[in-house]
């Protein structure tokens, strides 16, 4: 319901009861040397044509650039009506469904999301969202050694193809639990992480998972067969870390190798969720039954009530700390429930062609991009294996300098990837999503060849 401010009898009403003359009698503790006012720069109350208008112009401030970045966050069209039913109050202002019988529809449409990304992965039991995929990775990185407590040696392999920030959050997370984290060489010509690179790495010694990215930061698609039968005859356990849009046209993970992988995460951005300043995102991630108990987060469950109707309820809370405080699976307290609303939204709207479609035609733009800027003068493909929608290209200047350049001219060039990778040299890593065009295209193009 709309939110109805008290009047002054009700103000006046409340101040009686606590015994204070005013609303300024609550606040006596504070000295009166550390009061102002007003805040400078903060305008009187604007009417609300004004107040549109001030936002307006605030937010075209920021422009509208042709972006050809991507880097874990990805531009894709969303289809009006998702946000439009997400900002509905019901689920704009819903909290987490702890009381089952007030909630309903709200752990109707976190199930039905569960049930989405189960498919979409492959897996058997998906959770309630998590943080971030960087937060994600980490949370299955702890959930394997939870698994495996009879593993002397408590260490997980990392290939650096994983985004250098999700490697950054899982270092802070894990390793003050004394897991030490491995990471393993990818081929500097390809792009790919070898199962010689992963023995190499291993050193003969035992693990307790290896991170597997598909497609990886530089938008390469792994060998992901190879590299989980290898894990698993080496009695370790699989993460995959996937990109969800592309899973509409790739192998789920529950299908890679002879097993499939064992716990599946990610970033939950591309579906249904615009770019922001630094967020906020989701996070994924599902499992096999066999580690359902030591999944963090929540699980939704449908059940019937005493009457023969469905009804959905939180089943499986493992990591609760309001329950188990000390002995909690996980200090992840929430799911990002807005966000997986507009992820279900999303997949809903667009329905498992869409989506392919969605995925085929990123790859299909891609590859044209990449065909295009090869004929640049000086520019050409620095990775050699297939990849999804990402590539990394080289090009005559310094990336960096390049990517200042183009925003001055309102095109977002991409990322620049020798800070993180100098074997790599100066490339730019490119991406292209089912939003460009081949005007986009071409306009990208005649600015590279520019001075």
């Amino acid at each position: 319901m709309p939110f109805i401010p008290h009047t002054a009898a009700d103000v006046a009403r409340m101040l009686g009861r606590i015994g204070v003359d005013s609303i300024e009698d609550l606040f006596d503790e504070i000295p009166q040397s550390l009061r102002i006012d007003r805040l400078a720069g903060v305008p009187d109350g604007l009417n609300e044509a004004d107040v549109t208008r001030l936002m307006r112009a605030r937010a075209a401030l920021d422009g509208t650039p042709l972006n050809f970045a991507g880097a874990g966050a990805y531009e894709h069209h969303i289809p009006a009506a998702v946000w439009e039913i997400v900002t509905r109050g019901e689920f704009y202002s819903a909290y987490t469904p702890y009381q089952a019988e007030a909630s309903q529809g709200t752990l109707q449409l976190i199930y039905e999301y569960q049930t989405m990304m189960t498919r979409l992965t492959g897996m058997a039991v998906s959770n309630a969202s998590m943080y971030d995929g960087a937060t994600a990775l980490a949370e299955a990185v702890l959930m394997a050694e939870r698994t495996r407590k009879g593993n002397s040696r408590r260490r997980i392999l990392i290939p650096r193809s994983v985004h250098p920030a999700y490697r950054r959050v899982v270092r802070a997370i894990v390793e003050m639990q004394n897991i030490e984290i491995v990471e393993v060489d990818f081929d500097h010509l390809t792009g790919a992480t070898s199962t010689s690179a992963c023995a190499a790495a291993a050193d003969g010694g035992e693990f307790t998972a290896l991170v597997v990215p598909q497609p990886n930061f530089f938008g390469v698609l792994e060998d992901v067969d190879a590299l989980t039968d290898w894990v698993h005859a080496n009695a370790a356990l699989v993460i995959g870390v996937v990109n969800p849009v592309a899973l509409a046209l790739l192998k789920e993970p529950g299908r890679w190798g002879s097993k499939g992988a064992d716990i599946v995460c990610g970033e939950g951005q591309p579906l249904g969720v615009p770019l922001s300043s630094g967020g906020p995102y989701f996070g994924f991630m599902c499992t096999r039954m066999e580690l359902v108990r030591h999944m963090p987060g929540r699980i939704v469950g449908r059940t019937t009530d005493l009457d023969g109707r469905d009804g959905f309820a939180l089943t499986l809370q493992a990591r609760e700390q309001h329950i188990r405080r000390a002995k909690a699976t996980s200090n992840i307290c929430t799911n990002q429930g807005l966000l997986v609303t507009a992820a279900t939204l999303y997949m809903s709207i667009v329905g498992a062609e869409g989506l392919r479609r969605v995925a085929a035609a990123c790859a299909s733009n891609a590859r044209a991009l990449r065909d295009r800027l090869g004929r640049i003068a000086g520019m050409s493909p620095r990775l050699s294996a297939p990849f999804f929608h990402e590539f990394a290209m080289t090009h005559p200047r310094p990336a960096s300098h390049v990517i200042e350049q183009l925003a001055q001219h309102g095109i977002v060039a991409g990322f620049a990837l020798g800070d993180d990778y100098p074997e790599l040299g100066d490339a730019l890593l490119v991406c292209a999503t089912e939003t460009k065009s081949a005007e986009d295209f071409e306009k990208f193009s005649q600015a590279l060849s520019g001075p």
